[in-house]
């Protein structure tokens, strides 16, 4: 971006798309999180990646409006248009920001691989470093770490390669019903619920088209909880009210079709749960936070064993973010808007110290 020395407002480059299975949903996070930038106080720049890895960027100072996610690929198509560019030509781009907000979900994004190019580069951004990145995308990684932390997670058994199989001893531990799901993706893609075990084989071939490491996982029956943590500029975490999910429509669990495409499936903020079980998870909320060396924002989906016993299910480090996400209308139900939930996290991000020595990149501001 051109400097203007009466421009006063906070340059941010959000980043969004990826190559990963989770570009539309990336998409979406944006479209909200530009929608809600305030313009007297930021000037905002999309920059798409497209599935084929382009850098596409978009207008420099993006005005003010509602935009959603077609609106944004329309914006920025890709090589239909002379506007795309590679990584090496997108690296002054970033540089000139302020700030990066890196609405992007899944590998190529969410696992630490952009966090330490922008660390690299100098450039503060919204959200997890490198390593809680790296730890949070990778399923097995993070239950090791709060297993280690004395937190109460699943039984599972991880499968490498594309012909690990599960003993029967270890069918017989883990037990009926189980999840089969790849241990680096988001979005519950390549998730499924197994009741026979003759389903186990089909389960594995379709987590392993996202992931060569593979969980199988213990079925934990009981409620679906998602909790949310805040950090605030000056250090202090922020645990806001517990969100109960609800599926409906004959969705079997909490997957890609009930995450985002079925009407029936409901949010309950906050959920209704006796006061000791609330105060447990808020404590349990922020010791998952400080075991994977978290920054900036984290939401935890807790099972509820038996309606009762908390259970770590999974970590997001960037969650969705549209405005009917969980993470933003928890803190709407909080009493902090999508726009100053947004100015919270820029604030943090510019307060923390991550990311502070710049690296000579050809740029002019």
């Amino acid at each position: 971006m051109a400097e203007d020395p009466d421009d006063h407002r906070i340059r941010v480059v959000v980043l969004f798309g990826g190559r990963s299975g989770e570009h539309d949903v990336s998409c979406a996070s944006a479209a909200g999180i530009i929608t809600h930038l305030d313009r007297a106080r930021y000037a905002v720049w999309p920059v798409r990646i497209t599935t084929a890895g382009e850098w596409v960027p978009g207008p420099e100072d993006l005005p003010t409006g509602l935009y959603g996610p077609d609106d944004l690929k329309r914006l920025l198509p890709g090589r239909s248009t002379p506007g795309w560019v590679g990584l090496a030509d997108a690296l002054p781009i970033l540089a000139t920001a302020d700030v990066v907000v890196p609405a992007l979900h899944g590998p190529y994004g969410e696992d630490g691989t952009l966090q330490g190019l922008l660390e690299t580069l100098g450039v503060p951004y919204v959200g997890n470093g490198v390593f809680a990145s790296a730890a949070g995308m990778d399923k097995d990684i993070t239950k090791r770490l709060l297993a280690s932390a004395g937190l109460p997670v699943a039984a599972s058994v991880l499968l490498h390669g594309p012909a690990g199989q599960l003993p029967a001893p270890e069918r017989e531990w883990l037990g009926l019903p189980a999840f089969v799901k790849p241990a680096r993706a988001g979005s519950s893609l390549g998730v499924t619920r197994v009741e026979r075990w003759a389903e186990l084989d089909a389960a594995l071939a379709g987590a392993r088209t996202f992931d060569s490491k593979v969980l199988v996982e213990e079925a934990v029956l009981g409620r679906e909880v998602d909790v949310a943590v805040l950090e605030h500029p000056d250090g202090r975490l922020e645990v806001g009210p517990a969100l109960e999910i609800r599926v409906g429509g004959g969705q079997p669990f909490f997957d890609y079709a009930a995450k985002y495409q079925d009407q029936e499936t409901r949010f309950e903020i906050p959920a209704r749960l006796p006061e000791p079980v609330s105060e447990r998870l808020r404590e349990m909320a922020v010791e998952v936070f400080e075991a994977l060396g978290c920054s900036g924002l984290l939401r935890i989906d807790f099972l509820l064993r038996d309606g009762t016993d908390p259970v770590v299910n999974e970590v997001n480090t960037f969650p969705g973010f549209t405005a009917a996400s969980q993470y933003p209308r928890i803190w709407a139900e909080a009493g902090l808007p999508y726009a100053e939930l947004l100015d919270v996290l820029i604030a943090t991000a510019l307060a923390d110290g991550r990311a502070k020595v710049p690296v000579p990149v050809a740029a002019t501001r």
